[in-house]
């Protein structure tokens, strides 16, 4: 374990924070977004060699002084840190995502998330998600649409005898209204839950075929104009549409000795060990959730 000192000025400086780190909505609203303009969503270290390690000093040196990213057990479990140094009351949580393909939902801890509760208010913080992430945390207590831009999301409840299941829903790159077709992120529960309970899906998805991560190298991360995506021999540049103006896309093919440029000069990662570039399918998992 690394014995590196971790320091919330120096955190919040990485992700381009500058204001003043009080206890309130308004900055929990800006540094989530400052940490997804700033720190990217990728599993990097499966493909060049290493394995992912969830000590907090760990992360620390990674994401904030080597300047890399990560995937939601280091993005989110660092990004919880923070918050708990800067006053706010966190709850861990785990969610299991939808698989678009088989339209299935992975196992449970598939996914870290991260509650933030705020003067009797719950908010839902995610900074380790990808493509279909929200720009700024979404309220836990309310059912109804929550517009962010040209996308909206909801979170709708389904009880049973045993506990509660919350689910996370958009219209993708839409906003239709209410009554618009909506599409499931994930899924999740309000239980707490602890850093030692992601470490078995943690090593999943750094060795299984029925995982994204392990199947695609992959990097991501939120730009003002739009997203930036790298998977395997491919770079996808969105850009997000604005009044008056469409959903754009445009996507080019990457020879091998591209690729660092690539991440040294779009993503700001500079890789220790040689990248293993991947992208294949996924085998669907033995087990329905």
């Amino acid at each position: 374990m690394t014995s590196v000192d971790m320091h919330v000025d120096a955190y919040l400086s990485r992700i381009g924070f500058s204001g003043s780190p009080s206890r309130s909505l308004h900055v929990l609203r800006s540094v989530h977004t400052c940490h997804l303009l700033s720190v990217p969503f990728e599993n990097l270290t499966v493909h060049s060699g290493g394995r992912v390690q969830l000590d907090p000093p760990h992360l620390y040196e990674k994401l904030v002084l080597q300047r890399s990213g990560g995937f939601c057990y280091e993005n989110n479990s660092l990004f919880a840190w923070l918050l708990t140094q800067m006053g706010f009351q966190v709850t861990l949580l785990s969610a299991q995502v939808k698989n678009k393909t088989t339209g299935f939902y992975g196992p449970p801890f598939d996914h870290l998330v991260v509650m933030v509760t705020l003067d009797g208010q719950h908010w839902l913080c995610d900074v380790g998600f990808g493509g279909p992430g929200f720009r700024t945390p979404l309220s836990l207590d309310t059912r109804g649409p929550q517009e962010q831009g040209h996308r909206v999301y909801r979170i709708t409840e389904q009880r049973n005898e045993s506990s509660g299941m919350l689910f996370l829903e958009w219209q993708q790159e839409e906003n239709r209204g209410e009554d618009g077709d909506w599409t499931e992120i994930y899924k999740l529960t309000l239980d707490p839950r602890r850093m030692e309970d992601y470490a078995e899906m943690c090593q999943f998805h750094q060795s299984s075929p029925c995982s994204l991560f392990f199947c695609k190298s992959l990097c991501t991360i939120l730009t003002p104009e739009g997203r930036l995506t790298y998977i395997g021999r491919r770079l996808t540049t969105t850009t997000f549409p604005k009044e008056g103006s469409v959903l754009e896309t445009s996507t080019r093919d990457l020879q091998d000795d591209e690729i660092p440029g690539v991440l040294k000069d779009k993503f700001g990662i500079v890789l220790k060990s040689p990248l293993i570039p991947k992208d294949e399918p996924m085998t669907p998992l033995p087990v329905i959730y």
